[in-house]
């Protein structure tokens, strides 16, 4: 029997292994974090260049792979900003956002998949370019969500790779190595 976590504390994702999707963040160091992003905007790549079709949803109650890869796009959006806040401010607290809204607000099942995979390939590289430009004590900086969850630059990156690869497992399926 799978024990899943509890998704309000978030901290579980950084300590232990997900149990649907098999990431383990603990076993990632944080110079890995660029090489890991930009393996995943390939492997999202594949999923866009593959065959079936992107707007169909597996599941009424599950996204297709178009609508996880526009999320998966602003989030690598929203993380570029939030990464820029932690290392351009003191302590910051970054503005809420709805993940849920932004699919039905920005008709993610209705996007270009053409555009949605260039987009998120582009948002992708320019996180990992910006995670290749933390150095030394810059890793140690904070930053707060509106739920009152506090990262350090580093938990933050590995508490975000979670969310592509984990979405990744959502469309094929296949674990974290």
């Amino acid at each position: 029997m799978t024990i899943v976590p509890d998704t309000k504390d978030w901290t579980w994702v950084l300590d232990a292994p997900c149990p649907e999707c098999g990431f383990r963040a603990a076993s990632v160091a944080r110079e890995e974090i660029p090489a890991r992003l930009r393996a995943n905007v390939d492997d999202w790549r594949a999923v866009f260049a593959g065959p079936g079709d992107l707007r169909l949803r597996p599941r009424p109650d599950k996204w297709s792979p178009l609508e996880y890869g526009c999320h998966v796009r602003d989030v690598f959006r929203l993380y570029t900003y939030r990464l820029e806040m932690m290392l351009t401010e003191d302590d910051p607290a970054y503005p809420n956002w709805n993940q849920d809204e932004t699919a039905v607000n920005d008709r993610y099942g209705e996007q270009d998949p053409a555009t949605v995979a260039t987009e998120l390939a582009a948002a992708g590289d320019r996180l990992a370019d910006a995670f290749d430009a933390v150095h030394g004590d810059q890793w140690l900086r904070t930053g707060n969500r509106s739920d009152g969850a506090r990262f350090t630059v580093e938990s933050f990156a590995r508490y975000l790779l979670h969310d592509p690869v984990h979405h990744l497992y959502d469309v094929t399926g296949q674990r974290s190595t």
